[in-house]
């Protein structure tokens, strides 16, 4: 290269007496066939500088607001193709979801028929437990855990292990499998059993062939014996089952699709007055009759729901009245459920119950027994994040959600609101087929027919989805955790308040 004095044409020298030695050769068509001075030279160099420094401060600048984007830039990416290509990559995923699940329909009616053909009651459920063990025992790559925590409880795990892997992210589908006493499958628990399979399988055969997940992923299924009565799950909690988990999905038959129905708090509650038995007809006055203490009780709890709120719930039995009519009952027995939709409420509704159970024994002169059942039915902490996204796969599988404010008289309580309050979840309803209500032997028959596949498994596809909706965002699972927290506190302030209330009464 030729230093930089030689690019300088000489003043007032033509261009065509220009010889090589008077310019670099990399000019020679540059200048050729025209005449130029100094002077030229410079103003076009002084011009050129300019347009340089032009466009080095719009680079620069360019560059400096790119920066301060990338510092706040949300996932999924605020560009249009990159945000189009991700939808399509996700959407092709949830399509090879539906396709395994299908593959899988014949096995899948095959577990939830043996179910439903032998209803098995609460913490008995060994038949059934057996069937959905032996299911993941023959599916390559899961662990299973036989009797997890209780006899007929099982987990079955699939993915990146131990405990010590913080960046692991644990989602978790549930199965229950009770039945109910007479009817059998009238909640149609068969059906939660295989949506909980099936949804896992589908999300597993998806996630064992996707390179570059953003976290690393643990499946796992677990099944929740005697929802029914006596509350698995919260045995389950008790015991550390649910320890490590991130967010859990199941999903319950209905007569609708609902991404929610109202989940009341719950507790069990036994009555039993002991009396003394009397010819009834020779010489009653010798005898203290329980009987009449039960009878009392009753209305007491009649006459208590004047002063109810309309949402709290109080319904039970007399499950032992006597022996023969000629005998004055010296032992007689009540069972009741006692709903309200907040635990804070609940504890409200006992004391004011309690206060029935135990006048009815002063006013007859019997001694009372008042036992709670030893675990408490929860209400559910919802999650608004979890419950849009199943509300958008479920659309697009076909489903059609029934409004939610239609369906606030609809509730009941389940264990699953007990989980909500450990890890973050979803619980929606799904249509089976069917306009038969739960717990009556119209909805046993529909649990059981084939007509119910169809809706079950396309449940467990839009549950799978929103597992995968999660796991591929990041961002996402955070906003779901923090509900969470946020649900949790609320519940937690209410409770405090209402023991405080109650502690200033009682003092």
């Amino acid at each position: 290269m030729q230093p930089a004095e030689s690019l300088l044409v000489k003043p007032n020298t033509k261009c065509d007496s220009i010889t090589q030695t008077d310019i670099h050769p990399m000019e020679t068509n540059i200048v050729r066939s025209y005449e130029w001075n100094e002077w030229e030279l410079r103003r076009k160099a002084i011009k050129l500088a300019d347009l340089l420094t032009k466009v080095t401060h719009s680079v620069q600048t360019d560059l400096s607001h790119m920066r301060r984007e990338n510092i706040t830039q949300t996932w999924p990416p605020k560009d249009a193709a990159c945000q189009s290509k991700r939808n399509e990559l996700l959407e092709g995923l949830k399509q090879r979801l539906s396709c395994r699940i299908d593959q899988e329909k014949t096995k899948l009616h095959s577990l939830s028929k043996d179910i439903w053909s032998h209803p098995e009651l609460a913490y008995e459920e060994r038949k059934a437990h057996d069937g959905l063990v032996e299911f993941f025992r023959q599916e390559k790559g899961w662990k299973v855990d036989s009797h997890f925590k209780l006899e007929t409880a099982f987990r079955a795990t699939w993915g990146a292990g131990g405990s010590e892997q913080r960046d692991v992210v644990n989602v978790g589908f549930l199965c229950e499998y009770d039945a109910l006493p007479g009817i059998g499958h009238a909640c149609g628990h068969n059906l939660i059993a295989e949506v909980g399979a099936a949804a896992a399988l589908g999300l597993k055969a998806v996630l064992e062939n996707t390179k570059n997940l953003p976290v690393r992923v643990q499946v796992t299924v677990l099944g929740t014996p005697a929802e029914e009565d006596g509350g698995g799950k919260i045995d389950m909690i008790r015991e550390g089952a649910f320890e490590g988990l991130d967010v859990v999905f199941m999903a319950h038959p209905s007569k609708e699709d609902a991404i929610y129905l109202p989940c009341l708090a719950e507790h069990d509650v036994t009555i039993k007055y002991h009396g003394k038995a009397s010819h009834a007809s020779a010489y009653p006055w010798e005898g203290i009759n329980a009987l009449d203490a039960a009878v009392l009780c009753y209305n007491n709890l009649s006459m208590l729901r004047q002063q109810m709120k309309p949402d709290w719930r109080v319904h039970g039995i007399i499950k032992h009245g006597g022996m023969k009519p000629n005998i004055i009952p010296a032992y007689t027995e009540l069972e009741y459920y006692l709903r309200t939709p907040s635990r804070s409420e609940l504890s409200v509704l006992k004391a004011k119950a309690e206060k029935c159970f135990r006048s009815a024994a002063v006013a007859t002169g019997c001694e009372v027994e008042v036992e709670f059942a030893r675990n408490m039915y929860d209400n559910m902490l919802r999650s608004a994040a979890l419950e849009e996204l199943y509300m958008r796969n479920g659309k697009t599988l076909g489903m059609d959600f029934t409004d939610e404010n239609l369906l606030i008289n609809e509730s009941g309580s389940t264990d699953f609101g007990n989980v909500t309050f450990v890890v973050p979840g979803i619980h929606p309803y799904f249509y089976i087929g069917s306009n038969a209500l739960n717990h009556t032997e119209e909805y046993t028959v529909a649990a059981g027919d084939e007509r119910a596949q169809f809706f079950t498994l396309r449940t467990a596809k839009a549950l799978a989805m929103t597992a995968l909706d999660v796991l591929l965002c990041p961002e996402l699972l955070q906003r779901v955790k923090q509900e969470f927290t946020e649900a949790k506190l609320k519940e937690d302030k209410m409770l405090m308040r209402e023991h405080a209330e109650q502690s200033e009464k009682h003092c």
